[in-house]
């Protein structure tokens, strides 16, 4: 199992959690998608569900809250990417066009959280780790394999997270139209236009969940009630699927290995 043990290198996704109406039918639902285990954590913490793989935390899930105005925000999964500094990152976030949806905010003694936009509306968030560094196990069936940027601006999006996060975005030869997102160096994650999202689709980022045999997952997430967006196709990484869970959350699913889950 490809475990993590260290903190992640900075500008590297380091966890991803789902906000759902219903936390306990999401519960249920990856258990039974993916093995995961998870109950609804302490009053302290919003109720926030750890999810873990084989005794690992892997992913979290918790209840939408309603927001300033009443509105309770849309379900989705969030990406988070490690950063040394959140109140420093969120500055230049700000500087380089980005804005603050949540400032950052201590989590117990976990770490330091915060979820922002980027200059071109992709929503993620910020982890700066204190006991918890993140995703303990990625790349293997049932947790995450990829993260990936679809953008309405890749050359704004390359920019703003160069300077932002110190990420850079090179072209992928065997992949055209397609950008590896490095963190020193270190390919850990990827961006593309919204050509191949939904038509109307803001830009956005895409988690993808490793699985050992897309057709027949893609099969149970229908028998559990979710939906298909785009049906299983075979790509240059492996063979693919995006869907929705049962609540409209979308998420990738691909039996591919992604890159080394080494931390910095």
């Amino acid at each position: 199992m490809p475990e993590v043990t260290k903190p992640y290198t900075p500008g590297t996704p380091c966890w991803v959690d789902l906000v759902v109406p219903d936390q306990r039918e999401a519960l249920d639902f990856y258990r039974d998608l993916f093995g995961w285990q998870g109950e609804p954590g302490p009053p302290e913490t919003g109720g926030y569900a750890v999810c873990s793989l084989g005794g690992k935390a892997v992913a979290g899930i918790m209840t939408s809250m309603a927001q300033e105005g009443g509105s309770k925000p849309p379900p989705a999964w969030t990406t988070y990417l490690a950063v040394a500094d959140a109140d420093a990152t969120l500055q230049k976030i700000k500087d380089s066009g980005g804005t603050s949806l949540m400032d950052p905010t201590d989590v117990l003694t976990l770490g330091r959280m915060a979820v922002v936009a980027d200059s071109t509306g992709a929503v993620f968030g910020t982890w700066q780790a204190g006991d918890f560094i993140g995703s303990q196990v990625v790349n293997e069936p049932g947790s995450v394999v990829w993260n990936e940027l679809n953008t309405a601006d890749p050359d704004t999006a390359a920019a703003f997270y160069a300077a932002a996060l110190d990420m850079t975005a090179d072209p992928m030869e065997e992949a055209p139209g397609y950008f590896a997102l490095k963190a020193k160096g270190r390919v850990v994650g990827g961006m593309q236009d919204l050509e191949k999202s939904p038509p109307g689709s803001p830009s956005h980022w895409l988690t993808y969940f490793c699985v050992d045999d897309t057709d027949s997952t893609v099969d149970a997430l229908v028998r559990a009630g979710g939906n298909v967006l785009k049906p299983p196709f075979d790509m240059v990484a492996g063979r693919m699927a995006v869907v929705q869970d049962p609540q409209g959350a979308v998420f990738a699913l691909i039996n591919a290995t992604g890159p080394s889950p080494e931390a910095g």
